[in-house]
C-alpha cells in the first residue's frame, strides 16, 4: 500500500537505530550526505530532505531523514536512478548502521 501526503506527495523517513556508542558522524551526514541526496534526487522529483537527531540516552533512533517526493513516480525514479548506488555506498562514510526506510502519511 502506498502512503501519501498532500496532493499525492510521498513521505519517507530514513531512520538509523543505535545507541550512544554507535558510529554516526552527524556533521558528515548534514554537510555531505543529505546535500548529495538533494542534488541527485531533486531533479527527479524529491521536494525536500531534512535531518533530525533525537537525544540519544539509550538504544533507539539516533537519526532521521525526512524525505518528500512529488508522487509515487518520483520516488520510483529516484530509487532506480543511476545515482542510487553511489548514495548507498556513501552510507559507510558516516555510519555502520543499516538505514531503515519507513513510509508515512499526513493525517
Amino acid at each position: 500500500m502506498t502512503e501519501y501526503g498532500r496532493n499525492g506527495e510521498v513521505i519517507m523517513f530514513v531512520t538509523y537505530q543505535g545507541n550512544a556508542d554507535s558510529r554516526f558522524d552527524r556533521t558528515y551526514y548534514v554537510e555531505r550526505h543529505v546535500p548529495m541526496l538533494r542534488r541527485l534526487f531533486g531533479p527527479l522529483g524529491m521536494t525536500s530532505a531534512q535531518a533530525f537527531f533525537p537525544p540519544v540516552t539509550e538504544t533507539g533512533t539516533i537519526a532521521i531523514c525526512e524525505c518528500r517526493y512529488q508522487d509515487e513516480d518520483a520516488l520510483k525514479a529516484c530509487f532506480t536512478s543511476a545515482g542510487m548506488p553511489g548514495l548507498a555506498a556513501d552510507v559507510g562514510n558516516f555510519t555502520d548502521i543499516m538505514p531503515v526506510q519507513v513510509r508515512a502519511n499526513r493525517v
